[in-house]
């Protein structure tokens, strides 16, 4: 793929603020895909080893929408800067930037494992991995960041608006009977509703939608294999 080198990761955290800022300025909450023209959807997510300062990373390709995984790509990267909520892009980007230059294939849509424009600056990984790309991307994430909603019904489809800031950031949606509901928020170049819309229909008898899914089951087991 050709990517966008929008900065390096040798940064402090002045720097990464200022970069955050910067580019949240720059996303398009839009759509930029049109669900009868979807082909190819990618799911990806990143994993750490404190002790070697690694990170692993998975992108995992599904045909859509038959959700079926064709290809995984899995790489490693060094870890440059500390856990901090909120930053938690600059810790993740560089690996999975890298496994995305390797994809020949053209991509639709991606879904990452982590939050949108739902993040204090408006900016999560999936947004700032979505200007990296230029591709629309969905932030799916398994718990709040930031942000205020009311109840949610126990059925699988049910959603209600996420606030902050007296904005809307993102749907919390119901994507199982009766189990946790995700935290669904656009990345770049999607709406809200269309961000929520395919997420659940990403997702089948799972909580996670499958590319996210799929891309967990497979860096856990790059991690494993690079670990013995």
């Amino acid at each position: 793929m050709n990517i966008e080198k929008l900065h390096n990761f040798k940064l402090d955290f002045a720097q990464a603020k200022a970069i955050q800022i910067q580019l949240a300025k720059k996303l398009v909450i839009e759509d930029g895909v049109e669900m009868s023209k979807l082909e190819t959807i990618a799911g990806c997510d990143v994993a750490f080893d404190k002790k070697s300062n690694t990170a692993f990373g998975a992108v995992v390709l599904l045909s859509y929408p038959e959700l079926e995984v064709f290809r995984t790509i899995t790489g490693t990267a060094p870890i440059r800067f500390p856990y901090v909520p909120g930053y938690l892009s600059f810790r993740e980007l560089e690996v999975l930037v890298s496994l995305f230059e390797a994809i020949d294939e053209r991509l639709d849509l991606v879904l990452v494992d982590g939050q949108g424009i739902a993040h204090p600056r408006g900016i999560g990984l999936a947004s700032h991995l979505g200007l990296f790309l230029g591709i629309p991307t969905i932030g799916c994430a398994k718990s709040r960041l930031v942000g205020e909603h009311e109840g949610i019904g126990p059925h699988k489809g049910g959603a209600v608006p996420i606030f902050y800031d007296s904005k809307c950031v993102g749907m919390l949606l119901r994507t199982r009977d009766n189990v946790k509901p995700m935290y669904i928020s656009p990345g770049h170049l999607i709406s809200i509703e269309s961000a929520a819309d395919l997420a659940l229909a990403c997702t089948t008898r799972f909580r996670m939608p499958e590319p996210t899914r799929q891309a967990h089951i497979a860096v856990t087991k790059y991690k494993r294999s690079c670990m013995q």
